[in-house]
């Protein structure tokens, strides 16, 4: 029977600037993953600001449509109706609710404009993580090209994209 001689694809020495830069890949897919959850968390808490500013805004025009009602109701009192205490008890009661509704309605407006305010700000931390989201995915494929070139550009450039895609992101957790 013939021997059977198994060829490794390196001979000798170990590559050790390729476990180097096995390891440089392997934090970079680390900071990618924590990068990455720090965007979708991010996104995620913008969309349900979002929505709760939008509720918000749908309860100010509730309220700003019964004002116009109760403000409609005086008015009619007030050119339909005799000269009466019953309409004048009618017609203060409407003015005590339309000023009930008038401050009520700027308090929610003043609640949904804060929302919206803390959804923009979200949202721009967000874009942050993206962007250092993509430079970190940048970093990791450059510095995988080592693998196929054995190229040290590669690698560097990688660290560079990777440092720039960490401090972008450490700037939208410093917002």
């Amino acid at each position: 029977m013939a021997e059977l001689e198994i060829h490794h694809e390196t001979e000798g020495a170990p590559d050790k600037r390729g476990q180097q830069v096995g390891v440089l890949a392997a934090l970079l897919a680390v900071m990618l993953a924590m990068v990455t959850i720090f965007s979708h968390r991010a996104h995620t808490k913008g969309v349900l600001l979002k929505t709760e500013a939008n509720d918000t805004w749908a309860f100010y025009q509730s309220k700003r449509i019964k004002l116009h009602n109760l403000e409609l109701g005086e008015q009619l009192v007030l050119l339909l109706g005799a000269k009466n205490t019953e309409n004048a008890q009618a017609i203060e009661k409407f003015r005590r609710e339309q000023a009930r509704y008038d401050k009520d309605g700027k308090e929610t407006m003043a609640k949904a404009q804060e929302l919206e305010a803390e959804t923009n700000h979200v949202e721009a931390r967000a874009l942050r993580y993206d962007f250092g989201e993509g430079l970190l995915e940048i970093a990791l494929v450059l510095s995988s090209l080592y693998f196929i070139s054995r190229k040290m550009l590669f690698p560097v450039i990688g660290i560079i994209a990777g440092i720039g895609g960490v401090a972008v992101a450490l700037t939208g957790i410093l917002m």
